[in-house]
């Protein structure tokens, strides 16, 4: 054979060679086609993209990079009100999205014997919240719900709760605020609402003062543990479960984050409760008797005749804590933001106080207010535009968006 048939028969060898893979190619690139548009299609159909194998996980990691919960109502106004979430073939994310109120109504309501948080939402978020009222079912939620609702109505709670708030908006959110205004600088105001609530629950829940609220805003190790293990917990509930059950054996990532953080939240709690069990030891009948959270547990009997443990109380109070905290100052942060883009509804809430305070006995008499403020029960029932204004807020943000049945 001559050198030049050698080098033809290479080429022809070659593009054999080449033209061979060329349709694996095309195969792999028709094939790509294929499954892009066949999931593009049903997302008419079921308000996502679903991808072979990942489900709908792609668009729930892009929807968490932007609004989610915009992002989620978005969805579910296309849908109708309501959609199931697919997610990848080796996950737990599957799950049914609904606003419909009919379908609200049905699980919370007339059915909500039926629809309980479920082993996968207990199993979750156990690590943090235990055996407490929102990780609860069953006996065991109904028991803590009836002592907290009869303490919540009572009038030594309702007394604590009012000079807690008194004491912390007087003597803290106020000189904050001040400071902010008179050094010409700018203050988060979500975390400043957000240290005033958790200081408020902290007083009502255990009984005790955190501290968060106060000039130059300090970090505070409770405050800070309570925050990662939340949002640590959080992030389990768009994880696969395999996998952060892997990364908590390995002890990487966000469950070492929760791990140290939940270590932080339990220190405080056993040292609170180990405290208030010696003061209580040690207190006489006519002393005036505590009415936080933590005392009414802790002076009542288990279905054995025992008292609670120290792991159920500190459950519960976390619970409280976590119900309190999180709640009132988002609530109140999206009143405050919508207030400054509503400068017409301020003027109407400021003229209906001004108009309250003016009926005031001692203003009716020229006295002048040289004390601080401060609103009296029956004159806050009075502020119907506040209250419908508060309403307003919450049902446009609500302080808990998403519900967990199962």
């Amino acid at each position: 054979m001559s050198s030049d048939e050698g080098v033809v028969g290479n080429f022809v060898s070659r593009r054999l060679f080449f033209l061979q893979y060329l349709h694996v190619l095309e195969f792999v690139v028709a094939a790509l086609v294929f499954v892009v548009i066949n999931s593009l299609r049903q997302r008419r159909r079921y308000g996502l993209p679903v991808w072979p194998f990942l489900g709908m996980l792609p668009s729930l990691v892009s929807g968490l990079r932007s609004d989610l919960y915009e992002w989620i109502s978005d969805i579910l106004c296309e849908q109708n009100g309501t959609f199931r979430f697919k997610g990848p073939w080796f996950s737990s994310l599957n799950c049914v999205v609904t606003a419909d109120p009919r379908n609200l109504e049905h699980l919370l309501k007339s059915k909500f014997s039926v629809f309980p948080k479920g082993p996968y939402f207990r199993d979750t978020a156990r690590d943090l919240l235990g055996d407490g009222i929102f990780n609860a079912d069953d006996e065991t939620w109904q028991r803590q719900r009836k002592t907290a609702s009869i303490e919540f109505h009572s009038a030594k709670f309702r007394q604590l709760t009012a000079e807690s708030v008194l004491e912390l908006v007087h003597a803290r959110l106020l000189p904050v605020l001040e400071n902010a205004v008179n050094q010409s600088i700018s203050i988060d105001l979500q975390d400043v609402l957000l240290r005033l609530t958790f200081d408020n629950v902290c007083m009502t829940a255990f009984g005790v003062d955190p501290g968060c609220l106060r000039l130059g805003l300090p970090e505070i190790p409770f405050a800070k543990a309570f925050e990662d293990a939340t949002e640590a917990t959080l992030l389990r509930f768009v994880t696969p479960t395999c996998v952060w059950k892997t990364m908590r054996c390995l002890d990487l990532g966000t469950e070492k984050k929760l791990k140290k953080a939940i270590k932080g939240v339990d220190e405080f709690a056993e040292e609170v409760i180990r405290t208030r069990k010696k003061e209580l030891s040690l207190q006489t009948e006519d002393k005036k008797q505590r009415s936080d959270l933590l005392t009414v547990f802790m002076r009542l009997k288990d279905e054995q005749g025992k008292p609670f443990s120290d792991k159920f109380l500190r459950d519960i109070c976390l619970n409280f804590i976590l119900a309190g905290r999180d709640t009132s100052s988002v609530a109140l942060s999206w009143f405050f933001w919508l207030l400054e883009k509503n400068l017409v509804v301020e003027q109407k809430i400021l003229a209906e106080i001004c108009k309250i305070i003016n009926e005031r006995d001692d203003m009716k008499n020229g006295a002048d207010l040289k004390s601080p403020l401060i609103f009296r029960p029956e004159e806050i029932k009075k502020m119907d535009y506040l209250q419908a204004s508060l309403s307003e807020a919450l049902r446009l943000y609500p302080s808990v968006p998403v519900d967990h049945k199962e």
